[in-house]
């Protein structure tokens, strides 16, 4: 092992055990319940949900590394700009990444019933189910261990000391995957895939180790198991699902 990489190594050990306190509690259930469709005693709480991440040095953070490094490759092409693309998930931007793949429009004006509720459920399936296992392991993101940049820098400073280990955008990305393809069963291959892209748009990006984005997606699926046991989103999801004339309940 070279002298660059065995200091890259105990670099990230040194930080996941000191970032511990990086991130802020940040807003909840409780505190913004406009927010959320979940209690905070509902949320997924991602700690108890999945194994720690891959430590360094492991078999599987050598495949986290090399598919960061696939991932580099790519960000000159078309499919780097899509990853690129896919870091906004702001302001209508999963609504907007989703569009394609569901076959029609989903927007404020378009589909409000649709849009009301994806818009509705990202703090459901992002912040508040990752939140835990972020903030316990603290996790070192590619860009940081390597002291490359992103393919979208937008958010780098700022996610610079913000735990890896679940993705969030993955867990969005999944859970609003799950949710469209029931909506409409006839796109669900191309609704999946695209949920799947948004993943590994992520390690393309370099923001996320594959590991992160792996352990994301069953958080995000764990996510929307539990939206379906909460009254204000099964009622959401049959005004969305009679606005897009998707299967009733």
């Amino acid at each position: 092992m070279g002298k660059k990489l065995s200091a890259l190594l105990v670099s990230a050990w040194l930080l996941s055990g000191t970032l511990q306190a990086a991130i802020p509690a940040g807003d909840d259930a409780t505190t913004r319940p406009e927010l959320y469709y979940l209690t905070n005693s509902q949320a997924i709480d991602s700690l108890a949900l999945l194994p720690p991440p891959p430590a360094p040095g492991s078999l599987m953070f050598l495949n986290d590394q090399a598919m960061y490094e696939q991932g580099r490759l790519l960000r000159e092409t078309p499919r780097g700009k899509l990853a690129a693309e896919d870091a906004n998930l702001s302001s209508g931007g999963v609504a907007t990444a989703f569009s394609g793949a569901f076959g029609r429009e989903i927007s404020a004006t378009a589909t409000p019933q649709l849009y009301k509720l994806l818009t509705n459920m990202i703090e459901d399936a992002g912040d508040l189910a990752t939140r835990s296992a972020k903030q316990h392991y603290m996790r070192i993101r590619p860009f940081a261990f390597y002291q490359v940049a992103t393919c979208n820098t937008r958010q780098q400073a700022e996610l610079a000391s913000n735990g890896s280990y679940p993705s969030g955008h993955t867990a969005i990305g999944w859970a609003t995957a799950l949710v469209l393809a029931e909506i409409n069963p006839a796109r669900q291959n191309e609704i999946l895939k695209r949920g799947y892209e948004l993943g590994q748009s992520r390690v393309i990006c370099g923001y996320h180790w594959q590991s992160d984005v792996d352990a994301a997606r069953l958080v995000g699926a764990a996510v929307v198991a539990t939206l379906h046991t909460s009254p204000q989103f099964a009622a959401q999801l049959q005004k969305a699902k009679a606005e897009s004339g998707g299967p009733q309940a």
